[in-house]
């Protein structure tokens, strides 16, 4: 069996894996949840077949995309433009332009650093039908500042006529490549990679621009997006045990965002906490206290996320636990520690 076979069938969930190690940007807190590998580029790779303008580009980073399913499945309509992030942008941009829905994919520290002027100019600008999938955001890359993008979300949102989008989980992934195949324009999606967690409920239905409560709470309330919010259902269940009413609220999308139901949770509970794999500043935690402030909600805020620096190497685990984004932390800020 060739090598590209035997990706594709692991890609797809045929293969076994016992005591599989994880692979770079693979999600932690996995053991024991049910979870799904690569749902990316396997969902793409099926909707692929059902739409034949679809095209999905990688720059060099198929591997570590999870694009490769749809490679295999639609070799015709796949290209690999080396490491050149720029060009990625830019030839997905022309592909839009002929009609083509343009499915693109790198670490998201490429796309956002690299080839910022071109999401803006030749895709945004453009309305371009450009749909960017960036991996390995924030501390779930471990090589360092060169590679983690912590300040991508701050920086996309600035750019006008862009959709940016944090996906939680494995069910909501897959909700999000379907969804953004219809929506109008560019749209910049945060990618989980790998054997990626299913942690929202099955009737679980993404709607680009809106909050959605997953937990009822009175006294604190959790705003968190990406996969914090997996971290926000498992403090809230820990604090509950502890005595403590905590409600979560998902906030996928970063833009559109959802500010009356943000303020409608807000409103309903004693104190907020913000949770995000990202700087504190210019993402989540930013639109949150700029709603309230504007709406003159009083309520102590907590900001669970990464300080304005530069970041180590190390493991998603060492990383989180130094730079206090982890479970744990989480907890304590529920209790009011």
């Amino acid at each position: 069996m060739s090598s590209a076979r035997t990706h594709s069938a692991a890609a797809s969930g045929a293969l076994d894996l016992p005591g599989r190690t994880r692979g770079m940007g693979e999600l932690v807190d996995v053991a024991g949840k049910q979870t799904q590998l690569a749902p990316f580029g396997n969902e793409l790779a099926e909707l692929g077949r059902q739409r034949p303008e679809i095209v999905a580009l990688t720059a060099d980073m198929g591997r570590y995309s999870d694009i490769l399913p749809f490679r295999d499945a639609h070799p015709d309509r796949f290209f690999n433009v080396g490491m050149a992030e720029q060009n990625l942008i830019a030839m997905a941009a022309g592909l839009a332009k002929v009609g083509k829905i343009a499915y693109c994919t790198t670490y998201s520290v490429f796309v956002t650093r690299r080839a910022y002027d071109f999401v803006a100019i030749a895709c945004a600008h453009s309305k371009a039908n450009v749909k960017i999938f960036a991996g390995m955001p924030g501390l779930l890359n471990g090589y360092g500042a060169t590679h983690q993008a912590t300040e991508d979300l701050n920086m996309m949102r600035g750019i006008a006529d862009l959709t940016v989008i944090d996906p939680c989980d494995a069910i909501e992934l897959r909700q999000v490549v379907r969804a953004v195949a219809d929506l109008p324009g560019t749209v910049y999606v945060r990618l989980p990679r790998g054997k990626v967690p299913v942690e929202l409920p099955t009737d679980y239905q993404f709607e680009v621009g809106r909050a959605t409560q997953l937990r009822s709470g009175r006294q604190v309330g959790v705003v968190s997006t990406g996969y914090m919010t997996a971290r926000a259902l498992d403090a809230a269940r820990v604090a509950q045990e502890r005595g403590v009413d905590a409600g979560v609220l998902h906030v996928s999308t970063i833009k559109p965002f959802d500010t009356a139901g943000v303020l409608d949770f807000v409103r309903r509970h004693d104190r907020v906490v913000v949770a995000e794999n990202h700087k504190t500043t210019g993402a989540l935690a930013s639109l949150v206290v700029e709603a309230m402030f504007d709406a003159g909600v009083h309520k102590p805020v907590e900001r669970i996320g990464l300080a304005d620096s530069f970041f180590e190497c190390g493991s998603q685990e060492y990383l989180e636990h130094k730079y206090q984004v982890d479970l744990p932390r989480l907890i304590k800020a529920l209790a009011g520690e």
